[in-house]
């Protein structure tokens, strides 16, 4: 696939890396050229900016910005990520492990308002770089599962394809208006881990005792 890589963070590193080694024509763009040759040279990819990232990712863009540049960011980009699949892996996370969205749309709905002739799917959000780093990141023999919240079924499998290269299984989370749960559960779960020092994972018995028939 040719995949475009908006952003030169951990996030970009992390899954742009991964999925370089898997094969993929990966792009990284970024507002620093210097960071953007430096991380292309790290991962096997290519620099460019932006707008060159999104002229690239004919199959996937992964946008990998802070949440709060995010908006303006995309939206200068619209016309470049016209029919793009975009995948949007920020939490909008503020004081207090809160969300900054909150009372109002998603991160996603908000990116999907800003590009609207794009293909919005959430994802990549719930983990820490350090997961996507994992080779494969499997846990006591079990696969990592990633949710997915997106409207276009072309989009989605995309991304399910890019999930499974990281050695992960993906999951239907529903339409990307269900991506403010998402955003609100990473926000939780953020909160466990970092500010109470719990194990979040326990929160949750298998599936076999959830009453799910």
């Amino acid at each position: 696939m040719r995949i475009g890589i908006i952003g030169t963070g951990n996030m970009a590193e992390a899954l742009g890396g991964q999925w370089a080694r898997a094969g993929h024509d990966v792009l990284v763009g970024g507002r620093n050229a210097g960071r953007a040759t430096a991380l292309a040279e790290r991962i096997g990819a290519r620099p460019g900016d932006p707008r060159d990232a999104a002229a690239h990712g004919t199959d996937a863009v992964l946008l990998a910005v802070p949440y709060a540049g995010a908006g303006d960011l995309v939206a200068g980009l619209a016309d470049a990520l016209d029919g793009r699949t975009v995948i949007d892996c920020s939490n909008p996370l503020g004081a207090g492990f809160l969300l900054d969205t909150r009372g109002g749309p998603s991160a996603a709905d908000r990116i999907a308002a800003a590009a609207p002739g794009s293909r919005v799917v959430k994802a990549f959000n719930l983990c820490h770089e350090s997961v996507w780093r994992l080779t494969p990141p499997v846990f006591d023999g079990r696969p990592l599962a990633v949710p997915l919240c997106g409207d276009d079924p072309a989009a989605l499998e995309t991304v399910r394809r890019l999930v499974r290269d990281l050695g992960c299984e993906p999951v239907d989370g529903g339409g990307l208006d269900r991506a403010e749960l998402l955003e609100a559960t990473a926000a939780f779960l953020i909160g466990l881990w970092v500010g109470a020092g719990a194990d979040a994972q326990a929160i949750a018995p298998p599936l076999a005792y959830s009453g799910a028939r």
